[in-house]
């Protein structure tokens, strides 16, 4: 081999070596700078308008790799409100890791659940407790499940497509025909599935993720949420979506909010990368909910505030009896039927 054939070979080289550094420098400033704009501050909060709370909760831990995170995560409905307005989260998710074991959990709690709500001094609908800010929101939670909720992360329905759009979409299995319609917004959110595996984009998702008119209702959509959102998270895990992680972000920045920072996140995200699956249920469970009648309307109420924790305890332990009844399931059957609930909430 020549000499000059050689400082070809190392030139060629050294040239693959920048441009891989020059692509992976791009690659994390870029995530950094659309995660570092995650939380929304000054007018570019969704909760602006809102008055200083003195709700406090638990500060994040220092992260040293083993502590369990809890974070609650929220969707809301914010049509036809006024800017500045909150609405009540038609959807609350609790997702915890245990950074050691690997393993994760997931908990939909029932909107039409009636707690104390956190810093207001009165009881209502948990749905309710984000119209008064996070705080009031995972402090609330957090004295539901008898667990500490360090994190929260808020968007509404059009980061929710967003999110969908941005992964290329879903292959996912409509156990059943859906079909909804609502002139009063117009049709724009009307549902239309029809049952089988099919390809759901953004808007198609929102319409199995909403759909609760059937004879189980929210019992059956809030598993409908947890097994979707399974299926994006290990989309997300896919290399296709890795190497697009910049653009993905970017797409449902101006949609999400939260308290994580740029660290909180790298970290959380590196984890559950590894993690898997290992619970994912409904609060409060079936054998411990019971459907009770207050100035409010007819909500669902909790049997036994301690076996609810109890019960939180042995689903994140990995100790819970298969036996003891759970979540309403999914029905694989053709009910198109449109029974709606009693909740003002459902509405």
């Amino acid at each position: 081999m020549t000499k000059r054939t050689k400082r070809t070979i190392i030139w060629s080289i050294a040239a693959v070596l920048v441009a891989v550094i020059a692509f992976a420098t791009y690659y994390f400033v870029a995530i950094y700078n659309q995660v570092n704009n995650f939380h929304k501050v000054g007018e570019n909060s969704p909760f602006s308008q809102l008055s200083p709370t003195e709700t406090k909760v638990a500060a994040p831990p220092k992260w040293e790799g083993t502590e369990r995170v809890n974070i609650l995560m929220m969707g809301v409905d914010a049509r036809g409100l006024k800017k500045g307005e909150i609405p009540r989260s038609d959807t609350m998710l609790v997702a915890s890791i245990d950074p050691v074991q690997k393993k994760g959990s997931l908990f939909s709690i029932m909107r039409d659940t009636y707690v104390d709500i956190a810093g207001q001094d009165k009881q209502d609908r948990i749905n309710t407790a984000i119209t008064h800010g996070p705080e009031s929101a995972m402090k609330t939670a957090s004295d539901l499940l008898g667990i500490p909720i360090q994190y929260y992360v808020y968007t509404d329905f059009q980061g929710f497509i967003a999110l969908v759009d941005a992964v290329g979409g879903v292959d996912f299995n409509v156990e059943k025909d859906m079909h909804y319609v609502s002139a009063a917004d117009k049709h724009e959110y009307d549902i239309d599935l029809k049952k089988g595996m099919q390809h759901l984009d953004g808007k198609t998702a929102l319409q199995y993720v909403r759909f609760r008119h059937d004879a189980m209702s929210d019992f059956t959509r809030t598993e409908r949420q947890r097994n979707f959102l399974k299926a994006v998270a290990d989309k997300m895990k896919s290399t296709t979506s890795i190497m697009n992680l910049p653009g993905i972000l970017e797409k449902i920045n101006p949609y999400i909010d939260t308290n994580m920072s740029v660290n909180d996140m790298w970290k959380l995200a590196s984890v559950g990368y590894d993690s898997q699956m290992s619970g994912s249920e409904q609060i409060p469970p079936m054998d411990l909910l019971e459907e009770k009648n207050t100035s409010a309307g007819s909500v669902l109420g909790v049997k036994n505030e301690k076996k609810l924790k109890e019960y939180v305890q042995k689903v994140l332990n990995g100790t819970l009896d298969t036996e003891t009844p759970k979540s309403g399931t999914v029905s694989n059957s053709n009910d198109n039927s449109s029974s709606s609930t009693t909740s003002e909430a459902s509405k």
